[in-house]
């Protein structure tokens, strides 16, 4: 199947589906056309390439692969070792890694195998803190991870909303962790990961690197990377990497077996084989001239629609984005994140809410929004057209009517329907 197949074999299946369930065919159809009438900001989101669609709906959709190539618990696994290798070789040659678990079917369950691997309950561990930008897994009472270890949490400086490394450090001395993770959900700053490779030293620690926002940066050329310095590296395969959604854990020899261990079968059983040859096809497309532009042209773009937003009064946090994310501060409008998310979605913008640092809202509530310009990146947009989008964010923030700010909204995504 090549890739030009893809699409038309997509909707051949959908047609297939429709005779057999013909609800969930209408729902599938409904989110078709909510896309087609909306931009995607989510940062969390991507539109996977129609080759990696391909991969999710092939044959290796129902195989059954428990363990690792070689050592299955099941036979007929021929090709599917052939995929989890190729899979495995593709990971560590974009991320230049010794090693690489392609297993994991999200990075928060890459996160835990991790934790698995180099952590016992009870253990402390150091993190960026939920309210300056830290995801669950570093340390939310409503995860494993807050209920198994001890969590501390550092932050960003309250004047430049920078990652205040004198404080990494301090808390590190006084807490002496495990592990410190490095990396959150809503940074929109390139990490010093000499700098914190430094401070784990310093105590000892394991180095972990949550690079899901960030990997497919890294494998552009457009960010520093964490595998040089970390004890471990989590990876999102959907976001920037255009990817199914998934996971990858990269590591030294030294951790292999450990890493794989607490994959499987501590972690997970059966890896979905499916996922793993589609992973295998996004780490290709990611190692190409085509993928490198696309990730600078995103960059570009989050920083024309920070800009956008800074001059209707949403302030960048940080000042503005070193990445395809921006965040931004809606308090000084008037609006609280949820407001500004609903006002955002009635018009067609799609995006998400998300905490300020030393904000008194509540985390229900927040003062800020978080987007990610990978989406539309992905479907051609470049620094001009994201520069608009920011416009039109706000000119919705600061109350102007959705319809009007929809209708563009509209014109855009269906000039660039089909483009990814």
């Amino acid at each position: 199947m090549t890739v030009a197949d893809a699409p038309s074999t997509h909707w051949q299946a959908v047609e297939a589906l429709r005779a057999a369930d013909p609800l969930i065919a209408d729902l599938l159809t409904a989110e078709d056309e909510r896309r087609a009438d909306s931009l995607q900001l989510l940062a969390g989101e991507n539109l996977a390439t129609p080759a990696v669609l391909a991969a999710l709906a092939g044959p290796l959709v129902d195989k059954y692969a428990e363990g690792y190539p070689g050592r299955r618990h099941h036979t007929g696994c021929a090709p599917a070792d052939t995929v989890e290798l190729l899979a495995i070789d593709r990971a560590r040659e974009l991320f230049s890694a010794p090693h690489a678990n392609v297993q994991p079917r999200s990075a928060t369950s890459a996160v835990l195998a991790a934790y698995a691997a180099l952590l016992r309950p009870g253990d402390a561990v150091l993190a960026m803190s939920l309210e300056h930008g830290g995801h669950l897994s570093a340390g939310s009472r409503a995860n494993f991870s807050g209920r198994w270890f001890q969590f501390h949490g550092y932050g960003v400086r309250e004047e430049d909303g920078l990652i205040d490394l004198e404080q990494v450090r301090r808390l590190a001395l006084e807490h002496r962790p495990k592990a410190i993770v490095a990396g959150g959900i809503s940074y929109p700053r390139h990490l010093d990961w000499a700098a914190f490779r430094e401070i784990a030293d310093e105590v000892d620690a394991y180095l972990i690197a949550t690079a899901g926002q960030t990997a497919g940066l890294v494998a552009a050329g457009a960010a520093p990377s964490p595998v040089p310095y970390a004890d471990v590296t989590v990876v999102a395969t959907h976001k920037l990497l255009r990817g199914p959604r998934g996971g990858l854990l990269l590591c030294g020899d030294e951790l292999a077996d450990r890493i794989d261990r607490a994959v499987f079968p501590f972690c997970q059983g059966g890896a979905a084989m499916n996922e793993v040859a589609a992973k295998a096809v996004a780490l290709a497309q990611a190692a190409t001239p085509g993928f490198a532009e696309y990730v600078h042209r995103a960059v570009d773009g989050a920083r024309a629609l920070a800009a956008a937003l800074a001059a209707a009064g949403a302030a960048p946090l940080t000042g503005g984005t070193d990445t395809h994310l921006v965040t931004a501060e809606v308090g000084s409008l008037g609006l609280t994140g949820v407001e500004a998310e609903r006002r955002c979605a009635a018009a067609g913008l799609m995006l998400g809410r998300c905490a300020v640092p030393y904000d008194p809202a509540p985390p229900t509530e927040t003062s800020g929004i978080r987007l990610g310009t990978g989406g539309c990146a992905a479907q051609g947009m470049g620094e001009s057209e994201l520069g608009e989008v920011g416009e039109l964010l706000g000119r919705v923030l600061s109350g102007a009517a959705a319809e009007p700010v929809r209708a563009r909204v509209r014109e855009l995504a269906r000039a660039f329907a089909g483009r990814r």
